[in-house]
This record gives structure tokens, C-alpha cells and sequence, in this order.
């Protein structure tokens, strides 16, 4: 199994180039977040009547399937899987809220869809393809890229 740092080290040689960097510094938390609010768009009845907390923002499937995320990033670094477990609440919290205002599923599909829009267009500045079309597992490895990027001390 390979460490953080080696998944770092092989998603970094296809985002050299600043602009695409840029680029990805707001898309891929705009498509992680958009994910979220696609899933707590999906009735969630089954999820409800088992935990019968009262919890909207914890009972969907959003948070059903970030336990499954976050045991992926614990395998990879405790650390980092605290940092993406904070970045999914604020996901939650905010998906809730703007499902208050506005149809949450229709908002979640513009993001997604504009946000693989810039994503396309960075890799085409860089003139390299995206990391995940030779391993799915870099769609995991690009939020913890800029986690790790945006916010440590390196």
C-alpha cells in the first residue's frame, strides 16, 4: 500500500503548473462539497427510520458513505483524515443549509458540473491528463492534495 506522501508525489507531476494548481485549489473542494450535497439530496428514509435521531444533517447518505471516505484517509494518515473529516462537516452543515434555500440537488449539479469544467480546462494548461484516469483512487487523493497544500507549512 502506498504511503500519502508517495500518492502526493505521483498526483503532483500532473499539477506543476500554477494556473492549473490554482484551478484545483477551488475546484476540487468544489466538487467534493458538491458530492456531499448530491448525496443529502437523496431521500433518505431508510437512514432515518434506523437511526431515529432527528438529526437531518447527520441522517442521509452523505454522511453514510464520508464514514467509508474518512477510513480510507485514516488507512493513509490519522492527521489528514481529521482534516477532511472537519472540511465534510462544514460540507454537511452548509449542504443543509442551502437545501433550505434552494433545491439542493439542482445547486450540487451546477457546482459539480462547473467545477469538472475548470478541472478539464487546468489539465489542459498543463497539457497532462487527470490523475484519475490512471488510478480512480486519485479522486480520494486530490482533496487530501489540497488540504495539504492549501494549509501545512511545507
Amino acid at each position: 500500500m502506498r504511503t500519502l506522501d508517495q500518492w502526493f508525489e505521483e498526483y503532483a507531476v500532473s499539477h506543476q503548473n500554477p494556473k492549473n494548481k490554482a484551478i484545483h485549489y477551488v475546484c476540487v473542494p468544489a466538487i467534493y462539497f458538491s458530492i456531499v450535497g448530491l448525496l443529502m439530496s437523496i431521500p433518505s428514509g431508510f437512514i432515518s427510520s434506523t437511526l431515529s435521531l432527528n438529526a437531518p444533517i447527520i441522517e442521509n447518505w452523505a454522511t453514510f458513505v464520508l464514514i467509508f471516505v474518512l477510513i480510507f484517509y485514516i488507512r493513509l494518515s490519522i492527521a489528514m483524515a481529521a482534516k477532511i473529516a472537519v472540511f465534510s462537516a462544514i460540507c454537511l452543515i452548509v449542504n443543509y443549509y442551502i437545501g433550505h434555500v434552494l433545491p439542493l440537488w439542482i445547486f450540487s449539479i451546477g457546482i459539480f458540473a462547473i467545477a469538472w469544467i475548470g478541472q478539464f480546462y487546468g489539465h489542459n494548461i498543463e497539457g497532462k491528463k487527470p490523475s484519475f484516469l490512471k488510478d480512480i483512487q486519485f479522486l480520494m487523493i486530490g482533496p487530501a492534495w489540497v488540504v495539504e497544500n492549501l494549509f501545512s507549512k511545507k
